[in-house]
């Protein structure tokens, strides 16, 4: 049996175990003739155990209008805010700081990240993490 062709890959972030056909999702998944409802059932059923996260799927679409999706880490910058209990980051960055990241959060955060960043080296991912929280408005202990 050959392998099926693939279409298209589709990356979105949507909350974990309360994914919806509505947009942003509907039209992304309908213009390429998906089960929307299959998707979302799915996306559902294993992300259930993570609610109050949002967890990014790359969805592969195959010509036959299969699909199959790998779901990823949440966003560094969601991480960020639920490491230091905030909803959001600072809307006037740099004048507002929103919080303080430690630099034991940090790196418990550039940990759990470790797999989808492009670097095996702490220190290194820590930077990155450091960099997204000083986008967001938010100080780090990183020297």
């Amino acid at each position: 049996m050959a392998p099926k062709k693939i279409k298209t890959t589709v990356k979105v972030n949507l909350k974990a175990g309360e994914a919806t056909p509505a947009p942003p999702l509907g039209p992304i998944l309908g213009q390429h003739g998906l089960s929307i409802m299959d998707f979302v059932k799915q996306y559902n059923d294993r992300t259930s155990s993570m609610k109050g996260n949002v967890v990014p799927a790359v969805i592969t679409i195959y010509e036959d209008r299969s699909f199959d999706f790998e779901l990823k880490l949440a966003p560094v910058s969601e991480m960020i805010k639920k490491k230091l209990g905030i909803e959001k980051g600072s809307g006037a960055t740099p004048r507002t700081i929103a919080g303080t990241l430690t630099r034991q959060q940090l790196e418990e955060v550039a940990k759990e990240k470790m797999n989808d960043l492009n670097t095996t080296n702490v220190e290194a991912a820590m930077k990155v993490v450091a960099g997204t929280a000083r986008s967001m408005g938010i100080k780090t202990e990183l020297n």
